[in-house]
């Protein structure tokens, strides 16, 4: 019993991310759930966004069917605005006349370059999860380290900003820890650091549009029903073997909203039947707040 009990843990702190059918093959339907260990999942589209597979390649309309794969760029247009998964809990939210690289999308290595414009990341999960978005821009290159709310402001050829309204950044290169409350600027090898002022605490459309995803996201998290869960749990006859992820819950499609959305879950409860693991989970509401 005790050792059934320690497989079900082990396999299901396996479980980094849930995609829908269509990562596997053109076609399929998202609601179809599929185990992956990658990041890059499009969750929402406003305006026009568009993605290229490599340097010089033609630049393709983007759909939030779509899955970015590593190597691929995406630029948004003057109204365009998207909102990529990272690692579970993580949402990446692109502003307009933006453009970035999915450098890497393992969730052990997860990378992405802004090239020019805004980034905003939103990263949920306990107040002990240790995570690892790595960010790079032409001056700087820096990783988020605990849940929060970052934005990075690009201007190529002048100068990189970051803003941590909440959250802590390690700069790479200094391995300066950056908390709450601040903003780093950087340029050529140089950077400073400052409080925020009330003008950084201004939302523009591209912050705006971030709330709005936020709270989306998180009544669809309120309205997937015990049942839904456990019937997804129920349905797996195998848990993939552990993949390194950081989050202490997975991805869950919600068909009501039309997209992906973050639950933790605590296993409190396994026996295993007939050569599958039947669970019983306790799971928490994600409420986001600003």
């Amino acid at each position: 019993m005790r050792s059934a009990f320690s497989s079900s843990i082990r396999s299901l702190a396996a479980v980094a991310l849930v995609f829908g059918g269509c990562l596997a093959a053109p076609g399929q339907n998202r609601e179809k759930f599929l185990i992956s260990a990658k990041a890059g999942g499009v969750n929402a589209i406003s305006g026009r966004v568009d993605v290229r597979t490599t340097t010089g390649a033609d630049w393709q309309l983007l759909n939030v069917t779509d899955d970015l794969r590593a190597g691929d760029f995406v630029r948004t247009g003057r109204d365009g605005l998207v909102e990529m998964l990272l690692n579970p809990g993580s949402y990446l939210r692109m502003a307009e006349n933006s453009e970035f690289q999915l450098t890497n999308n393992s969730l052990d290595a997860l990378e992405i370059n802004l090239v020019r414009g805004t980034a905003i990341i939103e990263a949920t999960g306990g107040d002990d999860t240790e995570l690892a978005i790595n960010i790079t821009t032409p001056h700087a290159r820096m990783v988020i380290v605990r849940r929060g709310l970052y934005r990075v402001n690009v201007v190529p050829g002048d100068n990189t900003e970051l803003i941590v309204r909440k959250g802590r950044v390690l700069l790479a290169d200094s391995h300066t820890k950056i908390k709450s409350g601040n903003k780093v600027i950087f340029s050529s090898n140089t950077f400073s650091v400052a409080k925020l002022r009330d003008v950084d605490k201004k939302k523009d459309n591209a912050e705006t549009w971030s709330k709005e995803r936020a709270q989306t996201v998180a009544q669809a998290n309120q309205r997937i029903s015990s049942r839904e869960l456990n019937s997804f749990l129920a349905s797996a006859d195998y848990w993939p073997t552990p993949f390194g992820s950081r989050s202490s819950g997975l991805w869950f499609f919600n068909s009501r909203y039309r997209c992906f959305t973050f639950c933790p879950i605590t296993l409190v409860g396994a026996r295993r039947t007939e050569g599958s693991t039947q669970t019983s989970i306790g799971r928490r509401r994600l409420l986001r707040r600003r």
